[in-house]
């Protein structure tokens, strides 16, 4: 769990295999008062030094050679290490956004998003939320269209909302029991439910959806 509302300076990794992007992105982060706590220049580096050192968010570029961002997201989670992790791209890719939901990623943004937004994404990552929607998902929206007659009858409670927004951050139901304080089959029927009133099968395109109608 995340330490970094107790202190002023956030502490992140940065990963990506540029060192010239590297150098960029740590020179800016210290300009916000962001401490960078070590660098890796793929996703085995960063997996190995994770293990070593603690932080408070690790900011990855999605697109590096051998272990990749998401694939390197993928296996720390695998390993139960839940540190919110927000993952940086050039590509304005509408798969990479659900990409990264489904491997658990906290936050998706692209690199040339302004330095403001940068800062205020990794706080409020560090600070517990999930930001699926950094940038625009409207290339999300236009390719997964839904009819008016797919929209939800039943609106969404704030805790069916909530539990939607862990599922997009790729949690488990037993993480998002542990979350909320809720025994984990009660979460199961929350699910149960929120997937009922989607009228989808799987918790994928339950996210998926959910961005489209802008639920969440």
């Amino acid at each position: 769990m995340s330490t970094a509302g107790a202190r002023d300076e956030i502490r992140v990794a940065l990963a990506d295999d540029q060192a010239l992007v590297r150098a960029g992105l740590r020179a800016l982060l210290q300009q916000q008062g962001i401490q960078v706590v070590f660098e890796a220049d793929d996703g085995g580096d960063l997996l190995h030094k994770l293990l070593e050192q603690h932080v408070d968010v690790v900011l990855s570029d999605i697109r590096m050679p051998g272990i990749d961002g998401i694939e390197a997201l993928r296996r720390l989670r695998a390993r139960g290490d839940l540190t919110p992790v927000l993952l940086l791209t050039t590509f304005d890719d509408s798969d990479l956004l659900l990409r990264a939901a489904e491997a658990g990623a906290q936050g998706f943004l692209l690199k040339d998003a302004a330095p403001d937004d940068l800062r205020e994404v990794i706080a409020r990552v560090a600070a517990g939320e999930t930001l699926l929607q950094p940038v625009s998902t409207d290339p999300v929206r236009a390719r997964y269209r839904f009819h008016d007659e797919d929209t939800p009858g039943e609106p969404f409670s704030a805790r069916e909302v909530a539990i939607l927004r862990l599922l997009a951050g790729g949690y488990s139901n037993k993480e998002i029991a542990r979350s909320l304080f809720l025994a984990e089959g009660t979460v199961k029927n929350y699910v149960s439910t929120i997937l009922d009133k989607l009228g989808t099968r799987d918790r994928t395109r339950a996210v998926l959806k959910a961005i489209t109608l802008r639920i969440i």
